[in-house]
This record gives C-alpha cells, structure tokens and sequence, in this order.
C-alpha cells in the first residue's frame, strides 16, 4: 500500500462569516489553531466574532468557544484588502453563499494567491463539486473538496467530505484526519489537535448523502402525510409523534422538523432535487409541494423564522403561553393537542405490524425512505457506513436506514415492493443474491458489502 503523507494544518483561513462560516472558524479557533476569518466587509467579521463571544454566556452545556483567550488567534478582514493573507494557510474553507457563480468567482480569486499543496474546500449543502471546479486549473482541481458541516457547526457531529474528480488522495486523507476524532494520533502528529468531528465519504451527487435521504424523507412525508390527514383523518400532532419516538427520530417529528429549517429552504431543495436528480429516480416523485403548502410559501407563512409555520406558539399578557397548530384542510389555526399513541404502536415494528391509518402512513413514509435509502448504494456513497452514520450524525436518527431495516426485518420491506409492483432497491437485491437476512451481523462488527460479502465496521 502507498504511503500518503499528510499535510500538516496550522493555520485556517474561513472566508465567509456568516452562520456556517463563523461556526467552521469558531471550532477551528476553540481546537487551538489559528484562524483568519474573511468576508466581503471586515466589520460583518467583527460583528461574527463577537457573536462568537457572547455564545459562551447563553449556550448552556455546548459553548461554541471554551475559552475566549483562544478568540486571539483569529484573524478578521475583508475579501478586497486581505485575501492575499490565505497564502499562509495550510486549509482553506469557502463558506459563502449557496450560488455556483459566486462561488466559482471566489475560488478564481483564491487560486491566484494560495500557496502550493494548501487545501482548498467548499461547505456547501448540496451543489456538486463538479459544477464549482469545472474548467478551471488543474492545480485548483487536485487540491479541492466539498467539507459539508452541518449546522449548528459546534453541536452537530458530522462532516460529509466529498472528491473530485481530480482530488489527491493527500488531501481527502489530510481532510479526514483533521477534521476527525483520531488526528494526531495515528499519524504521529505532535499538536494531536482536531475538530472532533465524525467523517463520512460522499460521492459527488446532488445533496450527497444526509440531505438526499433526509430532504427525501422531509419532502415524501409532506405528500404522504397530507393525504392521510385529508383522507384518513389523522392530525399534525399525531404524524409528528409517529416521526419521532418510534422511529427513533428527534422530538421535532417531520412538521416540526420542518418549522425549524424553515418551507422557503425547503422549496430550494425541491428545486435543486429537481434540476440535478436522475431522470429516473424514485424520488422524483414527491419534489413538488402540494397546493396546500405552496399556499403557505405564497403568504410567507414559512417555519418558526416567520413566527409560524405549522406550529406558532402565541405569548399571552399574563405571561402564559398557547402552542397552535395550522389546521391544513380548514385553513386556521387551532390549539395543538396532546397525543398518546396506542402502546402497540410505539416502535417500527409495532407500527407495521398494525393496520390502523396510523400505521399506513408510518408504512408509506418508512418504506419509501427505506426503500429510497437501499437503492442509492453505491451511487451516493460506496457502502452502507457511510449512509448510516450520516443519518446518525447529521439527523439525530438514533439508527441509519440500513439499521432500521435490520431492526425491521428485510423482508417487511422486500414484500412491500412486490405489493407495489417496484424495481427492488439495488442493496435490497444483494441482501437477496448473497442469501442474507440482514445488513449487520456479529452484534453490529461486520456489515455487508455492495458485492454480499462481509467487512469489519471501520472506526
């Protein structure tokens, strides 16, 4: 085997001091390395900074800085008088807005003033890497990659970290070893600082692995959920409570998961999807909003930034507080109601087991996102891991979809496509062809490959 010699970080540069940007060079700035923190006005810098600052006093139990003392190391400025400061800088991480255009322009810019074998990469949620690097030098080419963050930066666990076409191994190995949990320790570095972070592999696709299935998962439990409150009677409170607990999903659900990320992002995600999915792909489908929530788009009533969404939370003068819910088919807000859900249907299992409405809902959203998730192997990452830990690290999920399956049992899902008359999901068929009944065996050690044979669980 090679050898890659890594590249040793010490100095970061962020450019874009926004709230990925600055979240990217505060944990950079708490790890103890020095950071220059750039934007189109030094003072939008300052001002990040600061924010920076004040977090340590509010964010309880995750303070994005543990010591302002290490706030010294962080240098601000602006695009126009000190780009050319990046020529120090070992990494070099593009936090800017999310348009190709400009991000293209940015790194034109950078490529003219960075030093050889520095690190160049783009924290972006979902463009293909291809689309920013294309045409240009191929010096940009080799040292480029996509370190996709997930927000809040000091608090979520993972890092996607996507190559190119052109990438060197050095620097997807560089990438891996920082922004992990094990830098400087098996590679003989002497500072042993990192970013903690937890890494998967993505490929170059359209929203690479966490936000292709979770945007999927989002989008497909609008449509479905929609339809089984007009057609099967059941409420926003109780799709929430049966996309959570039970699925091992955040307390959010899906409505409130929403609120929080907000329907105007949501749209842009459709879009995308749309614009860059395969034609043939499954998920083609559920892209489009129904009238309904483009209704709700049209009079700017988006998430908790508009002050509701689904979910608005009234504050009386007296001090007492009123959680409402929007009443989709009446169009009004009413208040929110507590809801318990059956003893029987408060598991996976349980719940496909069952033949309420309840139960064909979680049905159709679970075996679709399932589904969804077993055909994208090896398209959108080159194993099962790397799917699972991303839904893990960057959804709260308290289990990837292949693990759900497991816990599911295969073949719930394997009859379910051959009640709709699908294309079985291609990790689906290698479960079959290797005569399996399960993605992980040994208590969860080894997991089974796109070829149906088994591997140990790396670290």
């Amino acid at each position: 085997m090679t050898k890659i010699n890594l590249i040793d970080i010490k100095r970061v540069a962020v450019l874009g001091s926004g709230t990925m940007g600055a979240g990217i060079a505060g944990i950079c700035a708490n790890a103890g390395f020095e950071v220059l923190l750039l934007d189109l006005e030094k003072t939008s810098c300052d001002t990040a900074v600061s924010k920076l600052k004040a977090a340590k006093l509010t964010a309880g139990k995750s303070p994005m800085i543990e010591n302002h003392a290490l706030l010294d190391k962080m240098t601000t400025g602006s695009f126009e008088h000190d780009l050319d400061k990046i020529a120090d800088c070992q990494w070099i991480c593009e936090a800017i807005i999310e348009d190709v255009k400009i991000k293209r322009g940015i790194f034109m810019r950078i490529e003219k003033l960075r030093s050889d074998h520095s690190i160049l990469s783009t924290n972006t949620s979902g463009i293909p890497l291809r689309d920013i690097y294309a045409g240009m030098p191929m010096r940009l080419q080799k040292d480029i990659a996509v370190t996709h963050f997930f927000n809040p930066v000091h608090i979520m666990k993972l890092v996607e970290l996507v190559a190119g076409e052109n990438t060197r191994p050095e620097v997807i190995a560089t990438l891996a070893d920082f922004l992990g949990e094990s830098h400087g320790k098996s590679h003989g570095k002497s500072h042993g600082k990192s970013l903690s972070k937890g890494v998967v592999y993505a490929k170059d696709t359209v929203n690479f692995i966490g936000n292709r299935i979770g945007c999927m998962w989002m989008l497909a439990g609008l449509q479905l959920a929609e339809k089984a409150i007009i057609e099967q009677g059941l409420s926003i409170e109780t799709v929430d409570a049966l996309m959570s607990d039970p699925m091992g999903f955040p307390a959010t659900g899906l409505y409130g998961l929403i609120d929080l990320v907000g329907l105007d992002v949501m749209l842009n995600v459709a879009k995308n999807l749309e614009v860059n999915l395969p034609e043939n792909d499954f998920g083609r489908k559920f892209i489009h909003f129904t009238d309904n929530v483009r209704a709700m788009v049209e009079r700017g009533q988006l998430g908790r930034k508009t002050g509701g969404g689904f979910y608005r939370l009234t504050r009386h003068n007296d001090g007492s507080k009123t959680m409402q819910v929007f009443d989709i088919q009446k169009q009004q807000w009413r208040v929110a109601e507590e809801v318990e859900l059956p003893e029987h249907e408060r598991t996976l299992s349980g719940l496909f087991e069952s033949d309420s409405a309840n139960a064909r809902f979680v049905k159709d959203v679970m075996a679709t996102t399932l589904c969804y998730s077993a055909d994208l192997v090896p398209e959108i990452a080159d194993d099962i891991i790397n799917v699972d830990r991303a839904m893990r690290w960057g959804f709260a999920w308290q289990r990837g979809p292949f693990e759900l399956i497991d816990e599911l049992g295969a073949q719930c899902l394997i009859e379910w496509v051959n009640a709709h008359g699908l294309a079985m999901p291609k990790m689906l068929q290698v479960l079959i062809d290797a005569g399996q009944s399960t993605f992980y065996r040994n208590q969860g050690s080894e997991f089974l490959t796109t070829t149906g044979s088994w591997e140990c669980v790396p670290d």
